[in-house]
C-alpha cells in the first residue's frame, strides 16, 4: 500500500513524503503550483528519454562547470541555452497542448540553439562590438528577448514578460514621459545590446547566480529527495514531540524547520508537511484553515532558513559581494524569530482552540530512527561546515552532495542507485527552468534600470514623498515589495525591488546589507500573498478550507515576524539581529534587541490570536499589539518624541515593555480569579 501511495505521488510530480494525499487532492496541488510553475508535459517514449537526458546533460554541464574552470560568459550563455530548450520541450504553450510536442515547440527550442550558437561562436568579437552592433546582432538579440520573455510566461504566468515589456517601453518612451520620470530615451541599436550582449542584461547578476550557484542547490535538494531525507525529518519531528496528536502544532514548526532548510522551497515543504499533519491537526481539533495557515507558514520558513534559504538569498550575496556565509549568518537569529514567533502562535493555539489529547501515533522512536537514519542530518550542517573550512560556495554544495550521495549507502533502501542518481539529476534541471527563466526575464529590468538610471530617479521621488523620514521611506518600500510581491515570485519581486527600492535605504543611511535583508523578507510574503499565494493554496486543497480564508490565516501566523524587518532598518542597534557591527555596538546590544524583539513577538503573537491566559477582549488587543509593535516597531514613538518640543518621553522599548507586562499580569490575575 505504501509503494502504492508513493507511486501516486511521483505521478502528480510531489514530493514523495506527500503520499498520503489521495488523488483528488493531489490533482488540486499539482494543477495549483501550476499556475505558478507551469504546466509540465509527460512525455513517454522516446521523447521522454531525450527530455530526460537533456536535463541530465544540463545538470552533468553545471557540475563540471563548478569543479573546472568554464569562462563565466559562455557558462551564463550555456545556462541560458539549456534551460530555453528544456523550456519549450517540457512546459506546452497552453494546457490544452499538455503532453503533446508541437511543431511550435520544437521550432522555438531550435531559435533557442541557434541564439546559443551565434553568441558562443561570437565570442570576445561579439562583446566588444556592443556599441557599434552589426544587423545580425539586433536580429538575434530580438529573438533571444522574445524566447526568455515567452519562457517566463510559460514557466511563471504572464505578469512577469508584461512587467519586461512595460519596462522595455519606459525605455524606449523616455523621452516623452513627464518629470521626473523622463530621460534621454534609446533606440534598439542602443538598447538590445545592452540587454542581450552585456552583462548588464540578460546575462547579468541575476543569470551569473542562477548558473554557478541555484542549480547546484536544487541538485542538492532533488538528492536528498530521492534518497528520503524529506521523510526521516517528518518522522524524526514527530518523534520528537512526543509522538501524540496533540503535538501536531509543535511538530509542523519544528518539521517545517528541519525540512526547510536543505531545500529552500516553501510549496514542497507546506505539501509534504500537510499531507502527513493535516490528518492529526484534524484529530485534535484544528479548523481547516487554521491548520491551512500554519502549514502555509511552515512553508514559508524554507525560504528564510539556512543553510539553503530561497533562490533570491544568492542573489543577495551577489549584489553585495560577499560570501554566502555571511548571508547565512545574517538569517540565523531572525530565522530563529520566525519560528519562536510560529511556536508562540502554537502554544496559543493550544489554549485558544482547547486542543485534545490525541492518541499516539504509531511510528519509531526518535533514538532508532537517528540510529537508522541519523546520516540525512548532515545535510543540515555539510554546507556551512565546508563554507567554515574555507571553500566557495559553489565548491560547499558540490561536495555536500557528493557526500549526501556517498552516505546514502548506508541503508539500502535509502541508496543512490543509478536510476536515482538520474532521477536526482534529472529533477535538479527540470525543477530549476523556472528560476532560470525568471532570472533571464528579470535580467531584462534590470539592464533597463542601469540604463536609464531609474533606480536613482525613484529612490529620489520615495525620499521627497516620505519627507526624508526613514520610517516612512521604509514603511513605503516594504509597501512596494509586496505590491510587486503580489504579481512576480520571489525571485522576481527581490531583484526587481533591489534594483529600485533599496537605493532610498541606502540613501537614508542604512548599511546595504540591511536595506537588502529587508527586501527580501518582504519580497518573501509574495508565496502568502494572492494572486500568487502558492502555499496558502495548496495547504487548502489538503485541508479542504476556502484558498482565500487560508491565505488570511497565513497572514495572520506570518504577521509578528514580519514587522522584524523594520528593526534592520529603523532601529540603531537593530543589524544586531544580522550579527553585523555597527561601529560602537557590542554582543550586549545584540543580546538586547534580540531579546527585546523576542518579547515583542511573544505579545503580538498574543494579539493576533486573541489569547494570552484567558481570551482577549478589543482593546486588549489593541493595546496588546501596542505593546509589542513598540518593542520591534518604536520609529513611530521616536518620532513623536522629536515633534514634542523637546520634551524627551520615556524609551519605546521600556514603554513598550511596561505595558506588556501590565497587560500579562492583569491577564493572569483574572485568570486566577475566575478559577477561584
Amino acid at each position: 500500500m505504501r509503494i502504492a501511495h508513493v507511486n501516486r505521488a511521483q505521478e502528480h510530480h510531489l514530493p514523495p513524503e506527500a503520499a498520503a494525499l489521495d488523488d483528488a487532492t493531489a490533482t488540486k496541488v499539482e494543477a495549483l503550483i501550476e499556475q505558478e510553475e507551469g504546466s509540465q508535459n509527460r512525455f513517454t517514449g522516446w521523447l521522454s528519454v531525450t527530455c530526460t537526458a537533456g536535463a541530465v546533460a544540463m545538470s552533468l554541464f553545471h557540475l563540471y562547470a563548478a569543479i573546472s574552470i568554464v569562462p563565466t560568459m559562455y557558462q551564463r550563455y550555456i545556462h541560458v541555452g539549456f534551460a530555453l530548450v528544456l523550456t519549450f520541450l517540457l512546459f506546452p504553450a497552453a494546457r490544452k497542448f499538455r503532453h503533446r510536442l508541437m511543431p511550435w515547440d520544437l521550432l522555438l527550442a531550435c531559435a533557442a540553439l541557434y541564439v546559443g550558437w551565434y553568441l558562443i561562436t561570437g565570442g570576445d568579437d561579439l562583446a566588444d562590438r556592443y556599441v557599434f552592433p552589426e544587423p545580425m546582432d539586433i536580429v538575434v538579440g530580438w529573438i533571444l528577448i522574445g524566447l526568455v520573455l515567452e519562457a517566463a510566461r510559460r514557466t511563471t504566468g504572464p505578469i512577469m514578460p508584461g512587467i519586461c515589456i512595460a519596462f522595455m517601453l519606459y525605455a524606449f518612451l523616455g523621452a516623452w514621459l513627464p518629470a521626473p520620470w523622463t530621460h534621454r530615451g534609446y533606440d534598439s541599436e542602443r538598447l538590445i545590446p545592452h540587454l542581450t550582449i552585456t552583462l548588464d542584461g540578460i546575462f547579468g547578476t541575476a543569470v551569473d547566480v542562477s548558473s554557478s550557484l541555484i542549480i547546484l542547490f536544487t541538485i542538492f535538494g532533488a538528492v536528498l529527495q530521492v534518497t528520503g531525507a524529506g521523510k526521516f525529518f517528518v518522522d524524526l519531528s514527530f518523534a520528537l514531540m512526543g509522538g501524540r496528536a496533540s503535538a501536531a502544532g509543535r511538530t509542523v514548526v519544528l518539521s517545517s524547520f528541519l525540512l526547510g532548510g536543505p531545500s529552500g522551497s516553501g510549496v514542497a515543504t507546506t505539501v509534504t508537511l500537510g499531507s502527513v499533519a493535516w490528518p492529526m491537526m484534524k484529530k485534535v481539533g484544528y479548523h481547516p484553515a487554521d491548520a491551512g495557515g500554519l502549514l502555509a507558514a511552515g512553508g514559508l520558513g524554507a525560504i528564510i532558513s539556512p543553510p539553503v534559504l530561497g533562490a533570491a538569498a544568492f542573489l543577495i550575496a551577489e549584489f553585495l559581494k560577499i560570501s554566502y556565509l555571511q548571508v547565512i549568518t545574517m538569517a540565523i537569529i531572525p530565522t530563529c524569530l520566525y519560528y519562536a514567533s510560529l511556536l508562540f502562535m502554537v502554544e496559543l493555539d493550544q489554549r485558544r482552540i482547547g486542543v485534545r489529547g490525541g492518541d499516539e501515533v504509531q511510528g519509531e522512536r526518535a533514538g532508532a530512527l537517528l540510529r537508522r537514519y541519523g546520516f540525512h542530518l548532515t545535510s543540515l550542517v555539510s554546507i556551512v561546515g565546508f563554507l567554515l573550512l574555507g571553500y566557495s560556495a559553489t565548491l560547499s554544495v558540490v561536495y555536500a552532495t557528493a557526500v549526501a550521495a556517498i552516505l546514502s549507502w548506508i541503508r539500502r533502501e535509502t541508496a543512490m542507485t543509478p536510476s536515482r542518481l538520474i532521477t536526482a539529476l534529472r529533477d535538479g534541471s527540470v525543477q530549476m527552468l523556472n528560476v532560470a527563466a525568471t532570472c533571464a526575464a528579470a535580467g531584462i529590468i534590470v539592464g533597463v534600470v542601469t540604463l536609464t538610471g531609474l533606480g536613482l530617479k525613484f529612490s529620489e521621488i520615495a525620499i521627497a514623498y516620505a519627507g526624508g523620514s526613514l520610517a516612512l521611506t521604509a514603511l513605503y518600500t516594504g509597501l512596494i515589495v509586496w505590491v510587486i510581491g503580489l504579481a512576480v515570485p520571489v525571485t522576481a519581486s527581490y531583484i526587481i525591488s533591489a534594483v529600485i527600492a533599496a537605493p532610498a535605504l541606502i540613501k537614508l543611511g542604512v548599511p546595504d546589507y540591511a536595506a537588502h535583508m529587508f527586501i527580501f523578507y518582504y519580497a518573501v510574503l509574495s508565496e502568502v500573498s494572492p494572486p500568487t499565494a502558492l502555499s496558502p493554496f495548496a495547504a487548502a486543497a489538503i485541508t479542504g478550507a476556502g484558498p482565500y480564508e487560508t491565505t488570511l490565516q497565513a497572514w495572520k501566523y506570518t504577521l509578528p515576524a514580519f514587522l522584524l524587518p523594520f528593526v534592520f532598518v529603523l532601529d540603531p542597534i537593530g543589524t544586531g539581529l544580522l550579527l553585523e557591527f555597527r561601529p560602537g555596538m557590542t554582543w550586549t546590544d545584540v543580546a538586547q534587541v534580540t531579546l527585546l524583539s523576542t518579547a515583542g513577538l511573544g505579545l503580538l503573537a498574543a494579539a493576533c490570536q486573541g489569547f494570552s491566559f484567558r481570551r482577549l477582549g478589543g482593546p486588549d488587543r489593541v493595546l496588546l499589539a501596542l505593546a509589542g509593535s513598540l518593542l520591534v516597531f518604536p520609529a513611530p514613538l521616536e518620532a513623536l518624541s522629536e515633534w514634542s518640543l523637546g520634551r524627551d518621553i520615556p524609551s519605546p522599548h521600556w514603554i513598550g515593555l511596561g505595558l506588556g507586562a501590565a497587560l500579562l499580569a492583569f491577564q493572569a490575575f483574572g485568570r486566577a480569579r475566575s478559577r477561584a
